[in-house]
């Protein structure tokens, strides 16, 4: 599963909880974790609790962000590619379904081309929405406005399951 978060925690405490809570599932379901490579913030949350449980995890990351990201080292595999495009499409092309927790606009931009992707029939993989705390509550809020108005080809709800809670997920997969 592909997760992508944020390289920092922010400041809601339930951010990293939830990113632990994650880690923590995805090793003890056997599910590998996919994610972009970073020991830091909540990324680094995830890999470190899914290793904790002996999980696999696999971290991809571009060449310049070795040295502002700071790269996992005790992870399974830590793949470094040349640039963003080619590490997004290895995300994709890994694995079998999405997560998106709360994290910048680099989340977004991995959140919205997968949902592009998913959208044009280039694939057909699961995407889901971690909405810790209402994090995602504006962006939702914009989606169904976008619907609304008759720019999206489906209702959103159709692509995307939200889940206020981590622990819930396991419901979705099996």
């Amino acid at each position: 599963m592909a997760v992508f978060c944020g390289s920092k925690t922010g400041n809601d405490p339930l951010f990293i909880q939830h990113a632990q809570q994650l880690g923590y599932l995805l090793a003890e379901k056997g599910i590998d974790a996919i994610y972009g490579g970073s020991s830091k913030g909540l990324m680094g949350a995830v890999a470190n609790a899914a290793m904790e449980r002996n999980g696999k995890v696999i971290g991809i990351i571009p060449s310049f962000f070795t040295q502002w990201e700071h790269q996992h080292t005790t992870i399974t595999e830590l793949i470094v590619v040349d640039d963003m495009h080619t590490r997004k499409k290895l995300l994709y092309e890994r694995c079998d379904a999405a997560i998106i927790l709360p994290g910048g606009v680099g989340t977004l931009d991995e959140f919205f081309e997968m949902l592009t992707w998913n959208q044009l029939s280039i694939h057909n993989k699961k995407i889901f929405l971690l909405n810790t705390n209402g994090f995602y509550n504006f962006l939702l809020n914009h989606l169904k406005k976008m619907q609304e108005e008759n720019f999206l080809h489906e209702k959103i709800d159709s692509r995307i399951t939200i889940l206020e809670n981590p622990e819930l997920l396991p419901d979705y997969l099996f």
